[in-house]
């Protein structure tokens, strides 16, 4: 087994923090829009139905800022999420690792979907709830966690948390996965360094893949962190209840405006990790 298929989870985790925080703060703008998308149920009206008219109206009406509206709560929770994803993702890739070093697709699909659900757990669920809400009531971050806590207790932070566990691992053991097989290929399995522009183009289709795996999760998740969240009794109530009221399609709701930001976020992470990696690895830091 090469001896460099088994690192500690510090190197990752520190590299992973980094790079989250660059990734959040890039892609902001696509994720406000996003979430105003997929939280206009049908029936309702929003003064524009795609990204680009959202970024027109948003701007004229309420300021360029008012589109990093909610990135407060997300920002700081990306440092730590991040970290925990690629070290966490590390460590169990290094358990499921067969006696020369190798990694079967499924596996890198675990360690993946143990990494998101992980995150989801302790970061993603609270952080997304507040973001959404915020978003949602057109408050900044400090108001809005008051009038969540005000209006519904320290409870109503952690909405949507075993739908927030859902998306999140399955869309970290797609993204996971395809990324290590791509990565596998680019490199001839490690032989050679994968270099910045590789990993830009293979985060970015990483992103690509799970997006499409999984936005119905990413919908009913951000349906039940929602204001309205009092009308689903729960996850599977709110999948069934979208279904009968507003189609399958209604799943795949602000699909475009996602992808316009995970794509371009995923390649960003990516790059930015493995470029921070061997950076500190060269340091010798860890």
């Amino acid at each position: 087994m090469p001896a460099d298929n088994r690192k500690g989870p510090l190197l990752p985790m520190a590299a992973g923090c980094i790079a989250g925080a660059i990734e959040a703060t890039a892609v902001w703008p696509m994720e406000y829009i996003k979430t105003q998308l997929q939280l206009n149920a049908k029936g309702s009206h929003l003064p524009y139905n795609g990204m680009i008219s959202g970024f027109t109206y948003t701007i004229k009406e309420q300021g360029f800022f008012s589109l990093y509206r909610g990135l407060a709560p997300t920002l700081v929770g990306s440092i730590p999420k991040a970290g925990i994803r690629f070290g966490l993702n590390s460590v169990i890739k290094d358990n499921l690792r067969d006696k020369d070093g190798k990694l079967t697709l499924g596996r890198n699909f675990v360690a993946g979907l143990g990494a998101g659900v992980a995150e989801a757990l302790v970061i993603v669920a609270p952080v997304e709830t507040v973001k959404t809400k915020c978003i949602e009531l057109n408050k900044p971050f400090i108001n809005g966690l008051q009038h969540i806590i005000k209006t519904e207790g320290m409870a109503g932070i952690y909405q949507g948390a075993t739908a927030t566990a859902m998306k999140q691992g399955s869309n970290m053991g797609l993204r996971f996965m395809w990324f290590n097989e791509y990565k596998r290929i680019i490199t001839n399995d490690g032989q050679v360094p994968i270099t910045p522009l590789k990993s830009l183009f293979g985060g970015m289709s990483a992103g690509c893949f799970s997006t499409l795996g999984n936005n119905p999760f990413d919908v009913v998740k951000t349906r039940l962190q929602g204001t309205q969240a009092s009308q689903y009794a729960g996850t599977i109530d709110c999948f069934k209840q979208i279904m009968a009221k507003e189609g399958f399609g209604a799943f795949y709701a602000g699909l475009i405006p996602r992808l316009s930001r995970v794509v371009p976020g995923q390649g960003i992470i990516f790059m930015s990790f493995e470029a921070i990696q061997n950076k500190l690895t060269k340091l010798g830091v860890f």
